[in-house]
């Protein structure tokens, strides 16, 4: 073995050593590059000058439009997660289906996967639904197994299912490896893949999770009655059951529409329709938290639905020599939407404000924001000075041959990554991992949003794998006492069985991620 193997291999088990010791992830990342950076240096491995290299990737960081959809995206999940709407759509969904054998656990995971859709917070969800659901669930004769289990996949759901800050993280790092790996092949005017493509690529492979979620539940209530029994018949009215479920499901599934909708027409990339998102977030929490005159309110939504449908059918771009009556009446009618959007949103914001919840979300956006920048500079460094000491060469002669040709580099990949999702967080296998392994795989002709797709279910099982599955942990911090933490990990054990299955479905079925974005973007 060349001594430039030794060391990126000896760099790569320090820094997930270290990661398990706890350490910071961005100063442990950071810190094992300068530190390997000399050692390469004393021995002759490693030029110096590639770190000058820094500060351009750390200000093409701070340039890329796309990570904008970080903070906007975390800002529209904290603040639905304090507006209370989960609550509400678990009480309504879980009366409107409670009559069921079942009914409980299919109400969680519908509203997992709603939620997943419009906050993609994984703590959040997994925290309200353990706070509000478990209790029930358990008073009623669920099976703790099944009920703990059903509460941590379905608040993993906020991963796989767009909008997601993994999915606008990992397709960030995926297309910046997809052009990497045409360039090294020779062309030098690449295609590209944006995050909207891999938006369009996971939403197919979440709904078939959230259908296998619900496939077992069923079969557990059909073969094992007595572990998901249905409530009472005299705790339920149907037709209020029903009405209330209306009323719950249509303020998240309009956001839902407009952020998503928004996407997958075309009409704004996902940086724009985080902003969306974030202004319906706002307009959504005044409307609940504060019951004063919502006249504003609902002027400032007619007014975003103008303004998309405006988008959508007109070319309201100003500054053209040729402008037709009926743009121009658009433009008008356009100038009244954002007249309207605005006072609305200032006047939610205030109304926020005043209740305290604002402060609180932006200090919670502030934080997460804080972590991911913070991790991907050190991870940028990380990157740098492994390919510095010839780590790409070692990735791909270890990949290229590996016996079964690229589905073998893709298995030994898939593995690795789950085995580490064991130990780490997502963010930590997103920014170290897959800028190392993607532009390899990518120059065997393999399909990016394909790829992509797999690897954010696979980085979706990091969040249920004991011992360091962090649902598994917020679940565990509101779980009653009597629930002991084994009871946990057999929970979850069916649910990381059903997510290698759709693992294996999707390799076996690639156009099950790769049809919708070819439909959409072509």
């Amino acid at each position: 073995m060349e001594l430039y193997e030794i060391l990126n291999l000896g760099m790569f088990a320090a820094a997930c050593i270290l990661l398990l010791l706890g350490y910071p992830v961005a100063f442990t990342l950071a810190g094992v590059g300068l530190a390997f950076a000399l050692i390469g240096v004393a021995v002759g491995e490693f030029d110096m000058r590639d770190l000058g290299a820094l500060p351009l990737r750390i200000f093409g960081n701070m340039t890329n439009e796309v990570l904008i959809a970080v903070p906007l995206f975390v800002f529209m999940g904290v603040m639905l997660e304090r507006s209370k709407v989960a609550e509400e759509l678990l009480e309504a969904m879980g009366r409107l289906f409670g009559q069921l054998r079942g009914g409980l656990g299919l109400s969680v995971t519908i509203v997992g996967a709603l939620l997943a859709a419009s906050t993609g917070i994984v703590g959040a969800t997994v925290v309200t639904m353990g706070m509000i659901s478990l209790p029930t669930m358990l008073k009623r004769g669920y099976d703790p197994k099944l009920a703990t289990g059903a509460i941590s996949a379905a608040g993993t759901l906020g991963q796989i299912i767009p909008p997601s800050i993994v999915l606008v993280l990992l397709g960030d790092v995926i297309s910046t490896g997809y052009q990497q790996a045409q360039l090294e092949q020779g062309i030098f005017s690449p295609e590209t893949m944006s995050v909207g493509d891999l938006f369009a690529g996971a939403l197919v492979p979440g709904l078939m999770l959230v259908g296998l979620y619900m496939s077992y539940q069923v079969m557990m209530a059909i073969f094992r009655p007595d572990s998901s029994p249905a409530l009472p018949a005299d705790d339920i009215t149907v037709e209020d059951a029903f009405a209330k479920a209306i009323k719950a499901l249509i303020p998240p599934i309009v956001l839902i529409v407009a952020v998503l909708g928004s996407i997958l027409a075309g009409i704004a990339t996902p940086t724009e329709a985080a902003a969306v998102g974030a202004m319906g977030a706002l307009l959504l929490a005044a409307f609940r938290l504060d019951h004063h005159n919502h006249l504003p309110i609902y002027g400032a939504g007619i007014g975003l639905i103008l303004l998309l449908v405006l988008t959508n059918m007109l070319d309201l771009r100003i500054g053209r020599d040729e402008v037709s009556g009926m743009e121009r009446a658009g433009m008008i009618l356009a100038y009244v939407s954002c007249a309207l959007m605005v006072g609305g949103v200032l006047i939610a914001a205030m109304r926020i404000y005043r209740t305290g919840v604002l402060s609180s979300v932006m200090q919670s956006t502030t934080q997460v924001t804080s972590m991911v920048f913070v991790i991907l500079i050190g991870a940028s460094l990380f990157s740098l000075v492994f390919r510095g000491l010839g780590g790409d060469d070692t990735v791909r002669d270890l990949l290229t041959d590996m016996p079964g040709g690229e589905w073998g580099a893709i298995a030994i990949v898939m593995l690795v990554m789950f085995i580490l999702g064991f130990f780490l967080d997502f963010i930590e296998i997103t920014f170290v991992v897959v800028p190392i392994v993607a532009p390899v795989l990518l120059q065997m002709d393999i399909n990016p949003v394909w790829l992509g797709v797999m690897m954010a279910i696979n980085l979706q099982t990091s969040f249920l794998t004991p011992p360091f599955g962090f649902a598994l942990f917020y679940l565990r911090g509101v779980a009653p006492p009597e629930i002991p933490t084994s009871t946990i990990y057999k929970g979850v054990i069916p649910f990381v069985l059903i997510q290698i299955l759709a693992l294996g479905l999707l390799a076996l079925f690639p156009e099950i991620a790769t049809t919708l974005p070819d439909l959409l973007f072509g």
